[in-house]
């Protein structure tokens, strides 16, 4: 009976491959570098749900109401300007002149703009995602101050007084929740949608009923006020065209983000679990357009502020960050599996080594699955004693020991922690995230300094 027979050197290589240090390092960077495969799915996976995440809001918000922004109350003024042409008769060899009369419109700021915004914000499901969403009645008060277009090259007595509109335009006529009717002094105006005019950034188009006082802007100031209640979502904004506008701004939003130009007062914002409170005041000199316009109302939603009510940090931002962290974790715990082996001596098998990889890999879609169906934190907890018991149970079958899988629980769970808190802290993540790998570091080499390197 014939037996197979070793070489020497097939035996010398598989020895090395069992004492040698530097074997050990090379295959565990080489595992490290093919576990990245699966953690580069796994971001692809996370990405995937974002996006199906951010089709459902989209989609929600949509059918409730898109972003806010409401431009007017601004007084759309006609007037008359003429052209003269000459014609030349071949019968009597004469010219005669023939006058031409062409309707153009001003459009007038008022002089004061005040409003004040109430939001109340839910949040509505479909399935497994939610959309914040809200309903803001927002109620309009200010004054026209006499209009005078002469610097502007028209005489008063051009001017159609009896056929002046007020135009509001907004971001979001499908919210609209109430009938519009603006008060001049003590008579309403119905607002119709001008399907005519040409949108301008998408705002649309409301026109009221023909103002046929004539005394009214002519030689007294005009007070106006009016009301609109909207559905919306994402954000409320105003675009600042009175003379002065001033903006209060109260709602039980908790996390409220201030955006545009402007920012509400310090001295009166107030912030708490239960909403907050703003207060905003724009004077003409803060904004680089006049009160007056000609031919058409200009493009000003570069002077809007307001505020966004979005969450600044969802649960699919947090496992994404989370998961950058991946390549850490798992460097780091075969890190402490390569010490543990070496100082010790005990024998770990490089499938043991991927095993406990693809259990690391594993807690990114864990974490992704339960956060959609419950919040982060408790997703985190689940997810992260999940693998931390695993590792340590399988860590004592391959250690034979009590202390080395302790060490191990106890190290993840450390890591986990400090990863979590990482996630959460914005401003100080780069200093916190900074110093824990100092110190992880300084660890490192503490522990390794008894290691004998040259010994392979």
């Amino acid at each position: 009976m014939e037996t197979q027979e070793h070489t020497p050197q097939n035996n010398k290589f598989g020895h090395w491959l069992k004492t040698s240090i530097t074997a050990r390092m090379l295959m565990v960077g080489f595992l490290v570098i093919i576990l990245l495969i699966p953690l580069s799915y796994i971001s692809s996976l996370i990405n995937e749900r974002a996006y199906r995440q951010q089709d459902v809001v989209n989609e929600i918000n949509q059918k409730w109401g898109n972003n806010v922004l409401v431009y007017g109350p601004i007084l759309k003024l006609p007037y008359k300007t003429y052209t003269e042409t000459k014609t030349y008769n071949e019968k009597t060899k004469t010219y005669f002149k023939e006058t031409q009369t062409h309707i153009k419109y001003a459009y007038v700021f008022p002089e004061q703009l005040n409003s004040k915004v109430e939001v109340n914000s839910k949040t509505l499901k479909r399935g497994n995602f939610e959309s914040a969403v809200f309903t803001t009645q927002m109620d309009f008060a200010g004054h026209y101050i006499p209009v005078d277009l002469t610097a502007k090259g028209i005489k008063p007595k051009d001017i159609m007084w009896d056929k002046a509109k007020i135009v509001i335009k907004t971001s979001n006529l499908k919210g609209i929740k109430s009938e519009v009717q603006i008060k001049l002094e003590d008579k309403a105006y119905n607002f119709e949608t001008n399907f005519n005019q040409n949108k301008n950034n998408n705002l649309d188009v409301l026109e009221s009923s023909f103002i046929k006082d004539a005394d009214l802007f002519k030689s007294k100031n005009t007070d106006f006020t009016f009301s609109i209640t909207f559905n919306g979502s994402r954000k409320v904004e105003l675009i600042p065209i009175g003379k002065t506008t001033t903006m209060h701004m109260t709602s039980n939003w908790a996390d409220p983000s201030f955006m545009g130009n402007y920012l509400p007062n310090d001295e009166t914002k107030q912030i708490s679990k239960d909403g907050f409170k703003a207060d905003w005041k724009v004077l003409h000199i803060n904004r680089a357009f006049s009160q007056q316009h000609l031919k058409s109302i200009p493009n000003l939603t570069q002077f809007a502020f307001g505020t966004k009510f979005m969450v600044m940090v969802d649960e699919y931002q947090k496992s994404e960050r989370s998961a950058k962290y991946g390549f850490l974790v798992i460097g780091l715990t075969f890190l402490v599996f390569f010490l543990i082996q070496t100082l010790s001596k005990i024998n770990i098998h490089p499938f043991q080594y991927l095993m406990i990889g693809l259990a690391l890999t594993m807690f990114y879609t864990l974490l992704v699955s339960i956060s959609e169906h419950s919040n982060f934190l408790k997703a985190y907890l689940i997810a992260g004693i999940s693998v931390i018991v695993l590792i340590t149970l399988y860590s004592k079958s391959i250690l034979k020991t009590f202390k080395f899988p302790l060490f191990i629980g106890a190290s993840l769970s450390a890591l986990y922690a400090f990863i979590y808190v990482i996630i959460q802290l914005e401003n100080y993540a780069l200093l916190v995230g900074s110093i824990g790998l100092f110190l992880i570091l300084a660890i490192v080499m503490y522990v390794s300094r008894k290691i004998d390197w040259n010994n392979g």
